[in-house]
């Protein structure tokens, strides 16, 4: 088994851009193969069934309630996975990342492909909730592990990455599960069976982090600081709006489409693959670009206000999905950015409770995002009025996230040595 990789050192202020410590070589490049496809199992879980919910509701029709089921066996992982998530930070920090993340993974194998030989309707929703269950275990010790292993701009990198791949992975599972569900609704499932492989790997190969001690020692009262409560609640909340606002798009686009006439699945699947690529170049930019997370979520609020306006104005359905299109690249850099300014509040003993609670925060609005667009549907008329309600409450984010990042700047800019007379 690789030797320990310490984690960087604790961040004890609310500075943006931690100290770098370069990780490389064969060992780094496994180890982040991993974790990259360990994050990518909850997405599995949210969009593989998708192309068979038909099929499942046509086996179960005889079934009371089954109109409500079949949808909920999609989308009771995404909320045990946002409920549970912040439990599971606590797991984290208290049993170990790497433990917890190999027993979640074995675990979710069982749970994944139980369909396979369920018969009951009610019997593979339960399963669906438990599979939200090690998902919020598995997302929890990935973005954990990403903080102990690597620091300062490569840490953003990777966090950025996370949101790349799952993003490209949504996309992919759509294409597989449409594929297996030719061969009928239960064969999406088997691909569960993929993290029976990603388990030993993990057990093999991924180092146990463990506390950095030079860090320690500059620091020797860090382990009695006090959890981050007020600075995180503010990032988590701002997480949870964040969500809603990057799902919205992906979830309405059909419907949006659809008041304006357009019912082909083709073109209503071109549109829709336009924003999950927009998703991707979002991340590619907050990557590539080198500003901190303090400095990016002005713009990425503020493209996020912008294309939900042209979404609200949109006469033909290119411009509306040209601002789909601008919203979803806000989306990809809102997400890092919000994720590593979390990440810089917390110290290695709070990271996986933090994690947690980031996570958490993410998935309850990606939940509630349907709700809040019905909501404002039945409140302003129209969906498109909804859109524009999104709007103006993301260009106020915008607004207010810029004055307080131009505040920060002014407060760190260190006062000029005036020289004294004679």
């Amino acid at each position: 088994m690789p030797a320990p990789v310490p984690p960087p050192p604790s961040a004890m202020t609310d500075a943006d851009i931690p100290s770098e410590r370069p990780v490389s070589g064969p060992g780094h490049r496994l180890r982040l193969t991993l974790l990259m496809a360990s994050a990518c199992l909850p997405i599995l879980g949210a969009v593989l069934i998708a192309p068979v919910l038909p099929q499942m509701r046509d086996h179960f029709a005889q079934v009371p309630g089954v109109d409500v089921l079949v949808p909920m066996a999609l989308t009771i992982p995404a909320l045990s996975l946002a409920l549970l998530a912040p439990f599971a930070g606590v797991l984290v920090d208290r049993l170990g990342r790497k433990r917890l993340l190999v027993t979640a993974t074995a675990v979710y194998a069982v749970l994944g492909t139980a369909p396979l030989w369920l018969d009951s309707l009610g019997a593979i929703v339960a399963s669906r909730a438990l599979v939200g269950v090690t998902e919020a275990a598995i997302m929890t010790c990935c973005t954990t592990l990403i903080g102990d292993y690597y620091s300062g701009r490569q840490r953003d990198r990777y966090l950025a990455m996370q949101t790349t791949c799952a993003a490209i992975s949504a996309t992919a599972f759509l294409v597989l599960g449409g594929a297996a569900g030719s061969a009928g609704w239960r064969a999406p499932f088997w691909a569960y069976a993929v993290s029976l492989l990603l388990a030993p790997a993990m057990a093999a190969f991924l180092p146990r982090p463990r506390p950095d001690d030079r860090a320690i020692e500059l620091s020797p009262t860090s382990s009695k600081r006090p959890f981050p409560w007020r600075p995180l609640a503010g990032t988590c909340a701002l997480t949870v709006f964040g969500a809603v606002l990057f799902y919205t798009l992906q979830v309405e686009m059909a419907f949006l489409l659809d008041d304006m006439g357009v019912t082909a699945a083709g073109v209503i699947g071109l549109a829709t693959a336009a924003t999950s690529a927009a998703i991707v170049l979002g991340t590619v930019v907050f990557t590539k670009a080198g500003r901190s997370s303090r400095a990016w979520l002005p713009t990425a609020f503020g493209l996020c206000a912008f294309g939900f306006a042209v979404v609200w104005f949109a006469p033909h359905p290119v411009v509306l999905t040209i601002g789909a299109f601008v919203t979803c690249l806000g989306g990809g850099i809102m997400l890092p950015s919000l994720l590593t300014l979390a990440m810089s509040r917390l110290d290695y003993a709070d990271r996986g409770r933090g994690t947690g609670l980031w996570i958490g925060s993410f998935f309850l609005g990606q939940f509630i995002c349907p709700l809040v667009a019905l909501a404002l549907t039945s409140a302003v008329g129209t969906l498109a009025n909804a859109m524009g309600v999104l709007a103006v409450a993301a260009a106020t984010a915008a607004t207010a996230l810029g004055v307080t990042a131009r505040r920060h700047r002014t407060a760190t800019v260190p006062e000029p040595i005036r020289q004294g007379a004679g």
